[in-house]
């Protein structure tokens, strides 16, 4: 099976900067889409990004031009760099990935991060 075990969480103020974590590990034939996702209190959660295999990335309109997210291949990782951080940000940040397991067997499994705390507060 397939683990991911997402760091970087914290307290931070409006306006810094917080860079997150997720790692994947265990039975990894290759990694598809990986992405962010994020849940406040009281609400939905919400995709925030995602990467392609290829490197394409995508961001929701509300942390397009300040999250970057981008990927280690070879350390199975993905990140999210969190900048000009607003305290609408705040939220529980779950990594998200699309794991083939198996050289033979293409279709893929979905798993999810345990989840980390972003706080932006003065």
């Amino acid at each position: 099976q397939v683990q991911l075990v997402e760091s970087g969480g914290g307290l931070v103020q409006p306006g810094g900067s917080l860079g997150l974590s997720c790692a994947a590990s265990g039975s990894i034939f290759s990694i598809n889409r990986m992405g962010w996702y994020r849940q406040a209190p009281g609400k939905q959660r919400e995709w925030v990004a995602a990467i392609t295999s290829g490197g394409n990335t995508n961001y929701a309109g509300s942390v397009r031009g300040r999250f970057s997210i981008s990927r280690d291949n070879a350390k199975n990782t993905v990140y999210l760099q969190m900048n000009s951080l607003k305290p609408e940000d705040t939220a529980v940040y779950y990594c998200n990935a699309d794991i083939r397991e198996r050289i033979t067997v293409v279709r893929t499994k979905n798993y999810w991060g345990q989840g980390t705390q972003v706080t932006v507060s003065s």
